[in-house]
């Protein structure tokens, strides 16, 4: 017999009938929504879960994560609340006397908001520290603060690009420690982290991340690791991306969904190695670092497309950008924009892009992996991407409604470790841009969050990510407070804000409202995370 359970007396998110209050799910499949008392009756046998009032939307989708960073920084040294040099060297310091003789994995810090507007010589991480090999990543992850310990590990670190002999490494140099870093770490330690990121993720309810892995990022045993974790449920499902130029034997023998995630064609702009046409504000020495041409970009699209699997790139800075662009036109000549267009391959982040540009990659059928965490940290006027870029050019990146209205179609995720995985926290950053007029409705924001990213992964069924019957059963419960049919500014508002619209409301997203909080997370009928009220750290 098939199993069915009842929610009652809740607000279900439901564009099939916005006046719901139950939901019946049978077999991991939504069977049923209307009033309570219906239910009841079509469902005398039902498990019931009586709601008390709380919020059922679909589940979210972060479309780009690193897990196990993430879950480092969970265990390891977050550096993201140092307020000072003096703080982060504190903070190191403390880490190595708690857990001596060990590696130490840190991630976090941000000189930009410091007043002594300096990272840390190698010598004062030396001295901190006391010999331990340390890998301490910036906010961004294109750069890190090393111990000569963890460089003697990494010994080509000393003749690649991007070495310092006394400040954060970049580039070639920097993948060379990190791969260090990482092969100091166990399997066992590896394993705890991810499982610790994905209960995170569940419990702030997602059902669902897209892993950006790759050879200069986690490595391939770290990707197969975190994919048979997922796939022994109680947490969400992992979508994989191995970010390798052209290797699609290896790709289908990692279960990767596709070449693309961050697959670097720049770097960032935090670390001044996102791809400009002119040279940064605050240091005209460079215009960052150019990873990838219009010509490897071709080849790679032309690949993929070829063999079936989805294509991406990591890029940010605006000649990045260019590149990008003009590499989808010469893919387009070889194998017609029809077949480039059908694959939605992925671009991540991209932040400085123009209209045309825009036009041009809805087009090709593009899909945005975004991160409105990144403009609510860094954006405005008087923020790092306006330090770094200077004005105007700094207020120009993240134009979510700018590519929302070419047809580009928008996931929206955190890139954690670098900003949260924070759900609607993010949404409420795409609708309250730091720059006015780039953001976009809270139905749009929320539609990005949750069906947009299942279609960035090619599931485009038309019903999953939503609460209609016939859609898969994944869902979460919110404890929040009165909902709203509301809209941003008329610009980017396209649809009714009159409740009679039948449009299913949201809460409250304006700038300082309380978020809901995650009591319950289901993924395809499958509880994955149930709030425990006396362990509220979780939420």
């Amino acid at each position: 017999m098939p199993e069915t359970t009842l929610l009652l007396g809740g607000r279900i998110h439901s564009p099939a009938d916005a006046a719901a209050t139950a939901m019946a799910v049978t077999d991991g499949v939504i069977s049923w929504l209307g009033a309570d008392e219906v239910g009841r009756a079509l469902h005398p046998d039902a498990e019931v879960i009586d709601l008390e009032g709380a919020f059922v939307a679909p589940a979210f989708v972060d479309a780009h994560v690193h897990a196990t960073s993430t879950g480092l920084l969970l265990r390891g040294l977050d550096l993201t609340g140092c307020a000072s040099l003096t703080e982060f060297l504190h903070a190191l310091r403390d880490h190595v006397a708690e857990y001596p003789g060990a590696l130490v994995w840190g991630h976090g810090w941000d000189e930009t908001w410091w007043p002594e507007r300096r990272p840390p010589t190698r010598e004062e991480i030396d001295t901190a520290s006391g010999g331990a090999p340390v890998y301490l990543s910036r906010i961004d992850v294109h750069s890190a603060l090393v111990s000569n310990a963890l460089v003697n590990l990494a010994p080509l670190a000393r003749s690649a690009e991007g070495w310092s002999d006394e400040g954060p490494l970049t580039r070639v140099a920097h993948h060379h420690v990190r791969r260090a870093a990482r092969d100091a770490l166990g399997s066992g330690q590896r394993k705890e982290a991810q499982l610790a990121f994905l209960q995170q993720a569940a419990a702030r309810g997602v059902a669902c991340v897209h892993e950006c892995a790759g050879p200069d990022i986690s490595g391939a045993d770290d990707l197969v690791e975190l994919l048979a974790l997922s796939e022994q449920g109680g947490v969400p499902e992992v979508v994989g991306y191995w970010g390798e130029l052209g290797a699609v034997e290896r790709a289908r023998d990692l279960g990767a969904r596709g070449l693309a995630g961050d697959l670097f064609v720049d770097g960032a702009v935090g670390s001044r190695t996102a791809a400009l046409r002119e040279a940064y504000t605050d240091d005209p020495s460079t215009a960052g670092v150019l990873y990838l041409d219009a010509d490897a970009v071709a080849e790679h699209l032309v690949t993929c497309t070829r063999a079936g699997l989805q294509a991406g790139f990591h890029v940010i800075g605006d000649a990045g950008v260019a590149e990008v662009c003009a590499g989808f036109r010469k893919a387009a000549e070889i194998v017609g924009v029809p077949a480039l267009a059908s694959m939605r391959h992925r671009l991540e982040h991209l932040e400085m892009i123009d209209e045309g540009q825009a036009a041009e990659l809805g087009s090709f059928g593009v899909v945005a992996s975004v991160q409105p965490g990144f403009d609510a940290s860094w954006g405005g006027t008087g923020d790092m991407y306006a330090r770094r870029l200077g004005l105007p050019r700094g207020t120009q990146l993240n134009p979510f409604s700018q590519l929302a209205a070419n047809g580009v179609l928008l996931a929206l995720g955190s890139d954690a470790p670098v900003t949260p995985v924070d759900p609607w926290r993010s949404v409420q950053a795409a609708v309250n841009h730091r720059t006015d007029g780039f953001g976009i409705s809270p139905r749009a924001a929320f539609t990005a969050h949750t069906r947009g990213g299942w279609r960035a992964a090619g599931v485009d069924d038309g019903v999953t990510g939503t609460l209609v019957p016939g859609a898969p059963a994944t869902y979460a419960v919110w404890d929040t407070g009165e909902l709203v049919v509301a809209g941003t500014d008329s610009r980017v508002q396209r649809w009714s804000t009159d409740p009679r619209s039948g449009v299913p409301p949201l809460p409250d997203l304006s700038p300082q409202a309380p978020m809901p909080r995650c009591l319950r997370t289901v993924l395809r009928g499958k509880t994955i995370f149930k709030h425990n009220p006396e362990d509220d750290e979780l939420v």
